[in-house]
């Protein structure tokens, strides 16, 4: 039997093909040809500024995954997740450069790789040290607690005493070569880009495979009702703080993440504004849709730089106005309006457009 065409008339017979990932062949050749693009032609093709925008893209994907399991799997509404973000960065950074670590990590690349490891863990825990409140709290006054988190991990315990350890100033600044992997110094655009699609890759998949097992069937029943779901079994409490050290511990890799791209850390990267940027993102994306995690970051990342080359060519033309120094107010309105848009017009995200396009073609000519 072909199993080229599904859903159109060809049925699976057992629970395992009905279960994998790649079903058809021609499933199997779109991500083929996805392989081929994110691996060969765009680092290839693409010059330092493209990829740097690819870089951005895949950072904004790994900072709202764990606002997406958070809200949109969990039903856990967060609005301090830079704060997570910003542990793992300055964990990893901190791991780098106080650490004496042996010899024979540095000359094999490896403190790098456990520093990021060790940012997971210690954003996931501090994670779940603010969702403790989840366990009594819901909804405004769980928006609240996470809020907490922001205010009290960036503004004060970052900036007032993390940052200056050392007696470095406002923030670390990590010399280059400092970021290796195995013999591989992450030195250029091309290879954080070639880092950033790992590490999108393997927490996607990470997640998807999470989401299909019994953790990620809890997760939604207490998403969808609480109170069906702790009848029912469902350790509620125990589940909420998995899925707040889950969020975490991808939070703190997008943070070790930004540092190979940036060099340096500072409290003003995890500033409030950039947890809203995130929750925009799944709402823009998609709530409850990994899809939408993807469209969503490259929507507003793609809007905020041609936003930004609009100012500096408009700026060039008419530089009485100034509209170059204001950037941070057009994008503010620009990320606003987008989401009011979006909640009138595509409530349910660019993710469900998607979908109804792949459906129209996959169950093309009957897709009436």
């Amino acid at each position: 039997m072909s199993t080229t065409w599904l859903p159109c008339g060809t049925y699976h017979q057992s629970y395992v093909k009905d279960h994998g990932w790649w079903q058809t062949s021609f499933v199997y050749g779109k991500m083929t040809l996805l392989v081929i693009v994110l691996f060969i032609i765009i680092p290839v093709f693409c010059g330092d500024y493209l990829l740097s925008i690819a870089y951005k893209i895949g950072y904004t994907i790994l900072a709202a995954l764990g606002v997406q399991l958070l809200i949109g799997y969990c039903g856990q509404i967060t609005l301090g997740h830079a704060a997570f973000v910003a542990v793992g960065s300055y964990t990893s950074a901190m791991l780098i450069l106080y650490v004496p670590w042996p010899n024979f990590l540095f000359s094999a690349g490896l403190v790098y790789p456990i520093s990021m490891i060790a940012a997971g863990f210690a954003a996931g825990l501090w994670s779940v040290l603010f969702g403790l409140p989840s366990a009594r709290v819901k909804g405004f006054y769980l928006i609240m607690t996470t809020m907490a988190a922001q205010w009290i991990t960036v503004p004060l315990v970052i900036t007032q005493y993390v940052s200056r350890i050392g007696g470095r100033g406002h923030y670390f600044s990590l010399p280059p070569g400092t970021i290796s992997i195995g013999p591989w110094a992450i030195d250029s655009d091309r290879k954080i880009y070639y880092l950033m699609i790992v590490l999108v890759c393997l927490c996607l998949l990470a997640m998807a495979n999470l989401l299909r097992s019994r953790v990620g069937r809890a997760w939604i029943a207490i998403r969808d009702n609480d109170i069906a779901a702790e009848t029912l079994g469902v350790n509620i409490v125990w589940y909420k703080l998995v899925a707040f050290f889950v969020a975490g511990f991808i939070a703190g890799i997008a943070g070790s993440f930004w540092i190979s791209a940036l060099y340096f850390v500072s409290p003003e990267h995890f500033e409030f504004f950039y947890s809203l940027w995130w929750v925009g993102v799944i709402l823009i994306g998609g709530v409850g849709s990994l899809h939408g995690v993807v469209f969503g970051a490259m929507f507003m990342v793609l809007v905020e730089e041609i936003l930004r080359n609009g100012l500096v060519a408009m700026g060039g033309w008419m530089p009485e106005l100034m509209l170059v120094g204001k950037f941070d107010y057009f994008r503010d309105s620009a990320f606003g309006l987008a989401i009011i848009l979006f909640l009138i017009y595509e409530p349910n995200g660019i993710s469900y457009r998607y979908w109804q396009i792949k459906n129209y073609f996959n169950l093309w000519p009957f897709s009436y």
